[in-house]
């Protein structure tokens, strides 16, 4: 009797059970990409390091509880994004949207479009760290403040600070250039 309860043990309780595995990997995944992303720019390829904190995970499965698998993902996926970008000593840029090729508008409006971006583009890159990945979640993901706080582990208030604090700090930035 004891050895059929251990083989119906439910499937929340082993991250080795590849059911669990994939789903743990389709419900943060993106979530995991998107906060490498907005912490650290493109340079450093989030991709690979979410593919490679995943990897870490399935080599620990046994090691890791399944209700701290998030933490583990998004600890291991910051540190190796740290390791990284401490190797390369990569300064954080933002990628460019890509041109068009053929467009209707004018060259002028063309080339203020593009002085606006970039000056959006240098007002993020003044926000501080805190602040531009809680910024970012909420307008261009659209994530609301309930789930910023918990995908970053702080409070609600945390995430409206951040995220008023951001707006204030790029009208003044945005205005002054």
């Amino acid at each position: 009797m004891g050895l059929f309860k251990t083989m119906n043990k439910p499937l929340q309780d082993n991250i080795c059970e590849s059911l669990l595995f994939e789903r743990l990997y389709k419900k943060h995944a993106k979530n995991l990409h998107d906060f490498l992303y907005y912490k650290f720019g493109d340079q450093l390829n989030p991709e690979d390091k979410v593919q490679e904190a995943f990897i870490k995970l399935w080599q620990n499965c046994s090691k890791v509880a399944p209700n701290k698998a998030k933490s583990y993902l998004f600890t291991t996926a910051n540190n190796l994004m740290l390791n990284a970008y401490a190797h390369q000593k990569v300064v954080l840029k933002y990628g460019q949207k890509p041109q068009k090729s053929s467009t209707n508008e004018t060259p002028q409006f063309v080339l203020e479009e593009k002085e606006y971006h970039q000056k959006i583009q240098t007002a993020l890159s003044k926000l501080t760290e805190a602040q531009r990945v809680a910024f970012l979640m909420n307008r261009v993901e659209g994530k609301r403040f309930k789930e910023i706080a918990e995908l970053l582990d702080i409070s609600v208030k945390g995430v409206e600070k951040r995220i008023y604090g951001a707006l204030k700090k790029l009208r003044e930035d945005i205005d002054e250039l």
